[in-house]
Protein backbone atom coordinates (compact mmCIF):
# COMPACT_ATOMS: atom_id res chain seq x y z
CA UNK A 1 0.00 0.00 0.00
CA UNK A 2 1.23 3.34 -0.73
CA UNK A 3 1.67 6.17 1.72
CA UNK A 4 1.57 9.76 -0.11
CA UNK A 5 3.21 12.56 1.53
CA UNK A 6 2.46 15.95 1.13
CA UNK A 7 5.51 18.21 0.99
CA UNK A 8 5.27 20.82 -0.94
CA UNK A 9 3.82 23.60 1.21
CA UNK A 10 6.09 26.92 1.89
CA UNK A 11 5.38 26.60 5.56
CA UNK A 12 5.43 30.43 6.28
CA UNK A 13 4.64 29.79 10.17
CA UNK A 14 8.21 28.84 10.21
CA UNK A 15 10.18 30.84 7.76
CA UNK A 16 13.03 30.85 10.15
CA UNK A 17 13.58 27.10 8.69
CA UNK A 18 11.90 26.93 5.38
CA UNK A 19 13.67 30.57 4.13
CA UNK A 20 16.78 27.95 3.27
CA UNK A 21 14.85 24.25 3.28
CA UNK A 22 11.37 23.04 2.19
CA UNK A 23 9.26 21.85 6.05
CA UNK A 24 9.10 18.70 5.88
CA UNK A 25 13.43 18.58 5.59
CA UNK A 26 13.34 21.12 9.19
CA UNK A 27 15.60 18.47 11.46
CA UNK A 28 14.50 16.27 14.07
CA UNK A 29 17.28 14.56 16.31
CA UNK A 30 19.77 15.10 12.95
CA UNK A 31 17.38 13.89 10.74
CA UNK A 32 14.46 15.95 8.72
CA UNK A 33 10.86 15.21 10.24
CA UNK A 34 10.01 13.34 6.71
CA UNK A 35 12.52 10.87 7.80
CA UNK A 36 10.64 10.52 10.95
CA UNK A 37 7.25 10.16 9.33
CA UNK A 38 8.61 7.58 7.30
CA UNK A 39 9.75 5.69 9.53
CA UNK A 40 7.14 5.35 11.45
CA UNK A 41 4.96 4.04 9.01
CA UNK A 42 7.70 1.40 7.83
CA UNK A 43 7.71 0.05 11.03
CA UNK A 44 4.53 -0.89 10.63
CA UNK A 45 5.67 -2.84 7.44
CA UNK A 46 3.81 0.48 5.01
CA UNK A 47 7.34 1.48 3.33
CA UNK A 48 5.96 2.40 -0.13
CA UNK A 49 6.22 6.07 0.05
CA UNK A 50 5.17 8.38 -2.32
CA UNK A 51 6.07 12.32 -1.86
CA UNK A 52 4.23 15.08 -3.04
CA UNK A 53 6.98 18.27 -4.11
CA UNK A 54 6.33 21.71 -3.97
CA UNK A 55 8.17 24.86 -2.47
CA UNK A 56 12.01 23.38 -2.89
CA UNK A 57 11.32 20.19 -3.52
CA UNK A 58 14.56 19.95 -5.56
CA UNK A 59 16.06 19.63 -2.11
CA UNK A 60 14.00 16.90 -1.14
CA UNK A 61 15.34 15.21 -4.37
CA UNK A 62 19.00 15.72 -3.79
CA UNK A 63 18.49 14.38 -0.14
CA UNK A 64 17.20 11.26 -1.73
CA UNK A 65 19.85 10.87 -4.05
CA UNK A 66 22.21 11.70 -2.04
CA UNK A 67 20.80 9.45 0.96
CA UNK A 68 22.98 5.84 0.71
CA UNK A 69 26.30 7.34 -0.26
CA UNK A 70 26.13 10.21 2.75
CA UNK A 71 24.58 8.29 5.12
CA UNK A 72 26.65 4.76 4.62
CA UNK A 73 29.55 3.33 5.09
CA UNK A 74 31.19 2.59 2.35
CA UNK A 75 34.09 0.59 0.26
CA UNK A 76 35.56 2.46 -2.63
CA UNK A 77 37.86 0.51 -5.20
CA UNK A 78 39.51 3.46 -6.70
CA UNK A 79 40.95 1.92 -9.74
CA UNK A 80 37.82 0.22 -11.20
CA UNK A 81 35.67 3.34 -9.35
CA UNK A 82 33.14 0.87 -8.27
CA UNK A 83 31.46 1.85 -4.87
CA UNK A 84 30.05 -0.96 -2.69
CA UNK A 85 27.49 0.54 0.36
CA UNK A 86 28.55 -1.53 3.77
CA UNK A 87 25.39 -0.32 6.03
CA UNK A 88 22.55 -2.39 6.53
CA UNK A 89 19.62 0.22 7.85
CA UNK A 90 16.18 0.55 8.37
CA UNK A 91 15.21 2.36 5.10
CA UNK A 92 17.47 0.00 2.59
CA UNK A 93 13.86 -1.76 1.93
CA UNK A 94 11.88 1.76 0.96
CA UNK A 95 10.34 2.72 -1.94
CA UNK A 96 10.43 5.86 -2.30
CA UNK A 97 7.98 7.95 -5.43
CA UNK A 98 9.07 11.96 -6.04
CA UNK A 99 6.53 13.55 -7.85
CA UNK A 100 6.90 17.63 -8.81
CA UNK A 101 2.82 18.42 -7.69
CA UNK A 102 3.62 22.20 -8.46
CA UNK A 103 4.54 24.89 -6.22
CA UNK A 104 1.23 26.85 -5.80
CA UNK A 105 -1.33 23.79 -6.17
CA UNK A 106 -3.12 22.81 -2.99
CA UNK A 107 -3.81 19.78 -0.89
CA UNK A 108 -6.13 18.51 -2.99
CA UNK A 109 -5.12 19.47 -5.74
CA UNK A 110 -1.40 17.73 -4.96
CA UNK A 111 -3.27 14.51 -4.33
CA UNK A 112 -5.48 14.20 -7.63
CA UNK A 113 -1.13 14.87 -9.67
CA UNK A 114 -1.07 11.63 -8.07
CA UNK A 115 -3.79 9.76 -9.68
CA UNK A 116 -1.47 7.80 -12.10
CA UNK A 117 0.55 6.59 -9.56
CA UNK A 118 -1.82 5.46 -7.35
CA UNK A 119 -4.47 3.52 -10.01
CA UNK A 120 -7.50 2.11 -7.93
CA UNK A 121 -5.83 1.35 -4.87
CA UNK A 122 -6.69 2.04 -0.94
CA UNK A 123 -3.77 4.79 0.14
CA UNK A 124 -2.65 6.18 3.29
CA UNK A 125 -2.17 10.29 3.34
CA UNK A 126 -0.08 12.35 5.57
CA UNK A 127 1.20 15.71 5.59
CA UNK A 128 5.55 16.32 6.22
CA UNK A 129 5.05 18.42 9.46
CA UNK A 130 3.15 15.83 11.60
CA UNK A 131 4.45 12.67 14.49
CA UNK A 132 2.13 10.63 16.18
CA UNK A 133 2.70 7.32 17.81
CA UNK A 134 -0.53 5.95 15.55
CA UNK A 135 -0.68 2.42 14.83
CA UNK A 136 -0.68 2.13 11.31
CA UNK A 137 -2.39 -1.02 11.15
CA UNK A 138 -5.07 -1.05 13.23
CA UNK A 139 -5.77 2.45 11.35
CA UNK A 140 -6.54 0.57 8.38
CA UNK A 141 -8.16 -2.12 9.70
CA UNK A 142 -10.61 0.24 11.22
CA UNK A 143 -11.07 2.01 7.56
CA UNK A 144 -11.77 -1.50 5.75
CA UNK A 145 -14.13 -2.60 8.85
CA UNK A 146 -16.53 0.30 8.12
CA UNK A 147 -16.00 0.26 4.32
CA UNK A 148 -16.36 4.40 3.69
CA UNK A 149 -14.64 5.93 0.95
CA UNK A 150 -12.26 8.20 3.75
CA UNK A 151 -10.87 7.66 6.97
CA UNK A 152 -9.28 10.79 9.80
CA UNK A 153 -7.46 10.36 12.56
CA UNK A 154 -8.74 12.63 15.03
CA UNK A 155 -6.66 13.66 17.65
CA UNK A 156 -6.66 15.66 20.84
CA UNK A 157 -4.50 18.67 20.63
CA UNK A 158 -2.56 20.02 23.98
CA UNK A 159 -3.07 23.59 24.57
CA UNK A 160 -0.27 26.21 24.14
CA UNK A 161 -0.85 27.63 28.15
CA UNK A 162 -1.69 26.52 31.40
CA UNK A 163 -5.29 26.12 32.15
CA UNK A 164 -7.19 28.00 35.23
CA UNK A 165 -10.23 26.95 37.08
CA UNK A 166 -11.62 29.84 39.03
CA UNK A 167 -14.45 29.82 41.05
CA UNK A 168 -16.73 32.87 41.35
CA UNK A 169 -14.87 34.57 43.89
CA UNK A 170 -11.90 34.60 42.08
CA UNK A 171 -10.14 31.76 43.78
CA UNK A 172 -7.86 29.30 41.60
CA UNK A 173 -9.69 26.01 42.37
CA UNK A 174 -7.10 24.23 39.58
CA UNK A 175 -4.32 24.73 38.17
CA UNK A 176 -3.22 22.35 34.43
CA UNK A 177 0.22 23.03 32.92
CA UNK A 178 -0.78 22.68 29.35
CA UNK A 179 -3.65 20.32 29.71
CA UNK A 180 -4.94 18.06 26.75
CA UNK A 181 -8.23 19.33 25.34
CA UNK A 182 -10.62 16.70 26.73
CA UNK A 183 -13.79 17.50 24.21
CA UNK A 184 -12.18 19.11 21.02
CA UNK A 185 -10.73 16.46 18.05
CA UNK A 186 -9.45 18.24 14.96
CA UNK A 187 -7.41 16.17 12.00
CA UNK A 188 -4.11 14.82 13.20
CA UNK A 189 -3.30 14.31 9.65
CA UNK A 190 -3.11 10.54 8.82
CA UNK A 191 -5.63 8.96 6.64
CA UNK A 192 -6.72 6.30 4.61
CA UNK A 193 -8.19 7.03 1.42
CA UNK A 194 -10.44 4.94 -1.62
CA UNK A 195 -9.55 6.14 -5.12
CA UNK A 196 -12.59 7.31 -5.40
CA UNK A 197 -11.98 10.56 -3.53
CA UNK A 198 -9.75 11.76 -6.48
CA UNK A 199 -12.55 11.72 -8.69
CA UNK A 200 -13.85 14.08 -6.31
CA UNK A 201 -11.02 16.83 -6.43
CA UNK A 202 -11.76 19.37 -9.50
CA UNK A 203 -7.77 20.47 -9.91
CA UNK A 204 -4.66 22.24 -8.43
CA UNK A 205 -7.19 24.98 -6.26
CA UNK A 206 -8.87 22.23 -4.56
CA UNK A 207 -8.34 22.07 -0.86
CA UNK A 208 -8.56 18.50 0.39
CA UNK A 209 -9.93 19.76 3.54
CA UNK A 210 -12.92 21.69 1.99
CA UNK A 211 -14.79 20.62 -1.02
CA UNK A 212 -13.25 16.64 -1.06
CA UNK A 213 -13.66 16.16 2.89
CA UNK A 214 -17.49 17.90 3.04
CA UNK A 215 -18.67 16.01 0.10
CA UNK A 216 -17.47 12.87 1.96
CA UNK A 217 -19.02 14.17 5.49
CA UNK A 218 -22.38 15.08 3.48
CA UNK A 219 -22.59 11.35 2.18
CA UNK A 220 -21.64 9.70 4.58
CA UNK A 221 -18.14 8.68 3.62
CA UNK A 222 -16.38 10.18 6.14
CA UNK A 223 -15.22 8.58 9.44
CA UNK A 224 -13.22 9.41 12.65
CA UNK A 225 -10.26 7.08 13.72
CA UNK A 226 -10.20 8.44 17.45
CA UNK A 227 -6.54 8.34 18.57
CA UNK A 228 -5.90 9.33 22.04
CA UNK A 229 -1.99 8.94 22.06
CA UNK A 230 1.05 11.20 21.21
CA UNK A 231 0.45 13.90 18.36
CA UNK A 232 2.44 16.53 17.70
CA UNK A 233 2.62 18.98 14.43
CA UNK A 234 5.79 21.68 13.62
CA UNK A 235 4.22 24.52 12.60
CA UNK A 236 6.30 27.12 14.68
CA UNK A 237 9.63 27.51 15.56
CA UNK A 238 8.64 26.53 19.49
CA UNK A 239 7.70 23.37 18.13
CA UNK A 240 10.72 22.38 16.73
CA UNK A 241 12.68 23.04 19.73
CA UNK A 242 9.80 20.71 21.62
CA UNK A 243 10.24 17.98 19.20
CA UNK A 244 13.68 18.47 19.55
CA UNK A 245 13.93 18.23 23.46
CA UNK A 246 11.40 15.12 23.38
CA UNK A 247 14.28 13.45 21.24
CA UNK A 248 17.10 14.60 22.98
CA UNK A 249 15.32 13.02 26.24
CA UNK A 250 15.21 9.95 24.41
CA UNK A 251 11.40 10.32 24.54
CA UNK A 252 10.63 9.05 20.73
CA UNK A 253 7.01 7.57 21.21
CA UNK A 254 6.26 8.19 17.11
CA UNK A 255 9.19 5.35 16.72
CA UNK A 256 7.96 2.40 17.89
CA UNK A 257 12.34 0.52 17.28
CA UNK A 258 14.15 3.49 18.83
Amino acid sequence: MKVVILAGGMGTRLAEKTDVVPKPMVEIGGKPILWHIMRSYAQFGFDDFVVALGYKGEVIKQYFLDYHRLGSDLHIDLAGGKVTDLTRNHESDWKVTLIDTGQDTMTGGRVRRLKDVLGDDTFMLTYGDGLSDVDFKELLGYHRQHGRAMTITAVHPKAHYGELVIDDHGRIESFMEKPQFKQSWINGGFMVLEPQVLDWIEGDDTVLEREPVERAAATENLMAYQHRGFWQCMDTLRDVLHLNALWDKGERPWLAEA
